[in-house]
């Protein structure tokens, strides 16, 4: 169960988070814990999340270990500073920024040299959704930002399915529809990476609330969730996690 916290909260406001949240989930052992705060929060999530099961990761990165790349940061020092993962192409970089599978490629290789996990997202538009391209979108996405993994490599990565027309719409796919894509996913790994099609973790991005994570967790092949807005609030987050 993942939190994606984009661009809110300052270092106070992650401490205050993490004084309501640890004692919400301190029992719960059926899953990994992973918040993914902005850049500059993460000493504070790290050391407020010492010696708990919570673990924190980066939202970006950059490929090389290190230069002249004004405003980047890389997997050393999200490491060092206390992060165990590091979500990769997530939609808005895509969208925004202009991250396409190639530094998605390079992205997650440079995270799996420093020991970061990475949490490498794929999904559709609403246009491609509509005319019947969403796996085919979903194929490249895998095999572009994915393919050129070894086995050993592809074994450490985790996949987030994120529908772009379910973030931060309100709009959620429905648990068949988000089933429908993590068995297409699921299928690509098969074909790709045959001893990692059971253990793979592929998880659920879209406008996950508390009242429809029990839903999607009941889909064979939804292991978790990438949570945005909902994972900003200490008692909503830990509902999810404890669905």
């Amino acid at each position: 169960m993942a939190g994606n916290w984009k661009m809110f909260k300052t270092p106070a406001e992650t401490q205050a988070f993490f004084e309501k949240f640890l004692p919400l989930v301190e029992k719960s052992t059926h899953c990994e814990i992973l918040i993914c705060p902005p850049f500059v929060n993460l000493a504070a999530a790290a050391a407020a999340t010492a010696g708990s099961g919570v673990g924190v990761g980066g939202q970006n990165l950059y490929w090389a270990p290190e230069g002249a790349f004004t405003g980047e940061i890389s997997a050393p020092m999200l490491k060092a500073a206390g992060c165990r993962s590091v979500i990769i192409g997530h939609s808005e970089r895509r969208q925004f920024f202009g991250e396409t599978d190639e530094t998605v490629a390079k992205k997650t290789k440079a995270a799996l040299a420093a020991g970061l996990q990475p949490v490498v997202c794929v999904g559709e538009m609403l246009d491609e959704r509509e005319s019947g391209q969403t796996n085919a979108v979903l194929e490249r996405q895998f095999r572009g930002g994915l393919g050129s993994l070894t086995p050993q490599e592809f074994a450490q990565v985790v996949i987030a399915y994120e529908p772009v027309w379910a973030i931060g719409t309100g709009r959620t796919a429905t648990p068949e529809i988000a089933a429908d894509a993590h068995k297409f996913l699921r299928e690509q790994v098969r074909g790709s990476f045959p001893d990692s099609a059971a253990g793979v973790r592929i998880l659920y991005g879209g406008s996950v609330k508390p009242d429809n994570i029990k839903g999607l967790m009941a889909q064979p092949d939804i292991d978790g969730a990438l949570v945005g807005g909902a994972s900003l609030e200490a008692i909503s987050f830990a509902s999810i996690v404890n669905f």
